[in-house]
């Protein structure tokens, strides 16, 4: 199963924005993430459906942020990009009448819903601006 990368491809691309001097095009973020133009408009257009970033047509044109990284937290971008359920992880209700089925569904119900939670609430803790600020960190302790 081939896992779901919207949500990181879409923090690099924002991070990246956010140290470009001007708007990026669809063509740049494409070649950037090694994928098509088509996608990143596609994957763009719910981060800009809520209002996180815009697009401007034309010759020196292209995608720029327009939210405060402070407000903007890692769940936030997830819901904006159409990420999927937290966990595929399920369980199969085939036999409800049998008592193993019901123990076995209800700890795995349990154990998702505690991991959903504490992730959920973590993405919701981190902002843009904190892996902003990380990566200027970094890059000066690399120089």
């Amino acid at each position: 199963m081939r896992n779901d990368s919207r949500l990181s491809r879409m923090l690099h691309v924002l991070l990246h924005m956010a140290r470009h001097d001007g708007p990026m095009t669809s063509e740049a973020i494409a070649a950037m993430l090694k994928t098509n133009p088509v996608v990143v408009r596609r994957t763009m257009a719910g981060l800009r459906d809520a209002g996180y970033v815009r697009s401007d047509k034309g010759h020196g044109g292209g995608w720029i942020i327009t939210c405060d990284l402070e407000r903007i937290s890692l769940l936030d971008i997830h819901r904006a990009v159409g990420g999927p359920k937290i966990f595929a992880i399920g369980n199969e209700p085939s036999s409800p009448g049998c008592a193993i089925e019901q123990l076995v569904n209800e700890a795995l119900e349990d154990a998702l819903r505690d991991a959903e939670t504490l992730l959920i609430k973590r993405l919701g803790a981190i902002s843009l601006a904190e892996l902003s600020r990380g990566l200027e960190t970094r890059h000066v302790a690399a120089h």
